[in-house]
């Protein structure tokens, strides 16, 4: 029986590069004999014309389904849609730009099958832009110390997942998804697998500062008390260093007494800047935390689909699934 693959590529302004991933996919897919496949493509409200030809390639393609979302909710929540829809037993995703080579998939799936739940591509170098490779950078980081990445394991958004660990994903219903956050709080049987990456075929990349920041606020305030801990901490240390100044003051001025001892406006001012400062931010920090939580509590939506079409059709792997 064959292991059916399911492909599931968010699609951001990718008119011009989409058709030839699709063709990579089924050009690979077409030489691995033990595999069925099918490919989900969410379109995340890209302006142009991306959703036509996601129309026409499900026109053309049984085993292709097409998502419409009705506005744009960014990648991870364009994924969280697409796995809705996946039938297989293995899910596959990448991005849409080429830069993830779809013809190296074969390496994802070799992982799956020596046992690994998940299995992420490692890129010796990377094609991106200084601002895209800074905001990777930034990302390790915020996922090592909040999440508890372990440090030699490297994340990318082409990555392979068995059924359960999609299905447990799944679970979680809310706003503001974080894929890599949803992984590593299923299983920590997860290894690389080195793939080349490419360079980017057409466009600009879609992440900005403000979506590259909306992503890690996700990550660290819907997986992660860290930052709450970090604040107590911090303001803990804070009112110490305050306190231990004080008496040093306290001191100095009884039993030293030096003619240069200055005790006045200006010292005071700016230890209550500082403390005003530091109190502001933890107020933020606290404020983001229950604002996140009243969004959640009202059911804002993780994702609105306005169509979806394709797939209908009996594909070459209906009936012969199996599990790994």
């Amino acid at each position: 029986m064959k292991t059916l693959v399911s492909f599931v590529i968010p699609c951001y302004r990718s008119e011009a590069t989409l058709p030839g991933v699709i063709r990579e996919i089924q050009d690979t897919m077409e030489k691995m004999k033990d595999y069925g496949y099918e490919i989900v493509l969410v379109n995340d409200c890209s302006p142009d014309g991306t959703f036509s030809v996601i129309r026409k390639l499900c026109q053309e393609n049984d085993n292709i389904v097409g998502i419409d979302l009705a506005r744009n909710f960014g990648q991870h929540s364009a994924l969280m849609a697409g796995f809705h829809y996946v039938k297989g037993d293995v899910i596959v995703c990448l991005d849409d730009d080429g830069q993830t080579p779809a013809d190296e998939a074969d390496r994802l799936l070799m992982g799956i099958e020596r046992g690994a739940d998940v299995v992420y591509a490692r890129y010796g170098k990377k094609h991106h832009s200084g601002f895209r490779n800074w905001g990777s950078h930034v990302n390790e980081l915020m996922t090592r110390v909040m999440l508890g990445k372990p440090k030699d394991l490297y994340l990318s958004s082409y990555f392979a997942a068995k059924r359960f660990v999609v299905d447990e994903m799944l679970r979680y219903e809310f706003a503001y998804p974080y894929v890599i956050g949803l992984v590593l709080r299923t299983t920590k049987n997860i290894i690389n697998v080195d793939v080349e990456h490419r360079d980017r075929q057409a466009g600009v990349s879609g992440y900005t500062i403000g979506k590259l920041l909306n992503l890690w606020f996700n990550g660290f305030t819907a997986f992660s008390v860290k930052p709450l801990r970090i604040a107590t901490v911090t303001g803990a240390g804070c009112a110490f260093l305050g306190f231990a100044y004080g008496i040093y003051t306290i001191i100095k001025k009884i039993f030293i007494n030096p003619p240069d001892l200055v005790t006045g406006f200006s010292a005071l001012m700016s230890v209550l800047v500082f403390m005003g400062g530091m109190m502001m931010l933890m107020l933020g920090l606290l404020g983001e935390y229950m604002g996140r939580m009243y969004i959640s509590m009202n059911n804002s939506p993780q994702f609105v689909i306005r169509e979806c079409i394709g797939g209908t059709g009996k594909t070459e792997f209906e009936g012969e699934s199996k599990s790994i």
